[in-house]
């Protein structure tokens, strides 16, 4: 009975006619439960200096290290029509290995023989080129002819010119004796006529005079036309010179204007020689499109197209296909607020979906089933979530991870952070701090440090 008022009910109690209380009476289970309590609070009070491992939880999922050994689609780079599948959702492909096979849907592809029929255009074109270099060679060899040929022709020109001009000296110094010689003959004429005159002299004498006066005279007017004849050779010699100059200028002008169209020409059939030969290997290329292949080992997913005779546009998606060799990683999503805690190499805790674990996230230690990780890469930019993606590697130095895990398979996660006691975890759950920040140092820097 519970002893709360000074009137009590002991002596009028007939405590024998209640075999109960008796028993409840009997009983000393106060002090036990306030052992019980006490030895609780002791061991309550000693937990709280256990030492507690600040981490960050957090749900994601199975991917790859490296972007190729995602799972990814393959497109058809060009239209066509789908005639047969090599392949089935499921299949192991290596690659290079035939998919799908497709036929050709537009006009202009319809030619069976469309590649060799542009070899030959291409091969016709390159003959032309061919033609049109040895033409200009041709013009070369003509346009040196012409030069050289003007270049003698200009000498030998100029030779004539040289000999016509000695030949008008020389007419010259002719026509100068010749006058001389009349004078001479003029003068003796005259003396003789005076002295015919004078009656000294017969008239034969004076008709000898005259008939040498008559020859003189003749000469020098035959010498003065020779001389006028040379002159007018020398103006010849110079129309010459310049005509063979202006002829032969023209005829190299007219070889070099021949060239030049040979040579434009050359260069339009060169440009159609390129276009021809990328076309053939647009064409040639494009023919090895009609068969899709795998672009690494891996395996058959999805068939994203179905059926035969089906047409599909240019860059559809044809197949999705997962990669045979991958490098597994773990791509996890935090808080911003827990960013700062983060750095390459940290140590990560790790639960996947259907694999049985016992977790004590604050003891990583004596959990059971859970795989290590490091922080492999850390996102710059944030998420369409409103979270920062954590790229996990495995950790090598931890227990494998499990030859069963797939690709897309979902994980909880545990980025360890700092010891510390489970007191301090509480008071600052209670406080709503976030878990504090501390940085890796390295041993060689530590070994550094001390030294200094």
């Amino acid at each position: 009975m519970l002893n709360i008022s000074s009137n009590s009910l002991d002596p009028n109690l007939k405590k024998g006619k209640f075999s109960s209380l008796d028993y409840v009476e009997s009983k000393k289970s106060s002090r036990r439960l306030i052992r019980v309590m006490i030895s609780f609070g002791i061991v309550g009070f000693l937990i709280l200096f256990l030492p507690w491992t600040q981490n960050i939880r957090s749900r994601g999922d199975v991917t790859t290290l490296k972007p190729n050994q995602r799972q990814q689609s393959i497109h058809s780079i060009i239209p066509g029509r789908i005639e047969k599948w090599f392949v089935q959702e499921g299949d192991n492909v290596k690659k290079g290995d035939t998919i799908l096979f497709l036929s050709e849907v537009k006009d202009d592809y319809f030619d069976p023989q469309l590649l060799s029929r542009t070899q030959d255009q291409l091969k016709a074109k390159e003959m032309s080129v061919n033609s049109y270099m040895e033409k200009v060679k041709s013009l070369d060899n003509q346009i040196d002819a012409l030069s050289q040929t003007g270049r003698l022709k200009y000498e030998q020109a100029q030779n004539k010119l040289k000999q016509a001009n000695l030949k008008v000296i020389s007419d010259s110094m002719d026509y100068q004796a010749s006058l001389i010689n009349y004078q001479v003959a003029e003068e003796q004429y005259k003396r003789m006529e005076q002295l015919y005159n004078d009656g000294l002299k017969s008239l034969t004498d004076l008709e000898k005079r005259k008939l040498t006066l008559q020859k003189t005279r003749a000469e020098r007017i035959s010498y003065e036309n020779k001389l006028l004849t040379t002159r007018n050779e020398v103006l010849n010699a110079k129309v010459e010179l310049t005509s063979i100059t202006a002829q032969y200028r023209d005829e190299v002008s007219k070889a070099e204007s021949q060239k030049f169209t040979a040579l434009s020409n050359m260069y339009d059939a060169e440009g159609a020689v390129t276009k021809l030969q990328n076309q053939f290997m647009n064409y040639s290329v494009r023919s090895g499109l009609y068969f899709i292949t795998a672009p690494q080992d891996g395996y058959i997913i999805r068939t994203l197209q179905s059926g035969i005779g089906e047409t599909i546009k240019e860059g559809a998606e044809i197949v999705t296909i997962m990669p045979a060799l991958y490098d597994l990683a773990i791509a996890m999503y935090v808080k911003p607020i827990d960013i700062p805690l983060l750095e390459e190499g940290q140590h990560v805790r790790i639960q996947f979906d259907g694999w049985p674990a016992i977790v004590f996230s604050g003891w990583p230690n004596v959990s059971y089933g859970t795989y290590g990780g490091t922080v492999y890469a850390i996102d710059n930019y944030i998420s369409p979530n409103g979270m920062y993606r954590i790229l996990v590697a495995p950790d090598i130095n931890d227990v494998t991870w499990p030859n069963a895990l797939r690709v897309g398979a979902g994980t909880s996660s545990m980025l360890l952070l700092k010891d510390v006691p489970i007191w301090y975890e509480l008071w600052r759950k209670i406080n709503g701090f976030p878990p504090d920040y501390y940085k890796t140092i390295d041993q060689a820097t530590t070994e550094i440090s001390k030294n200094k």
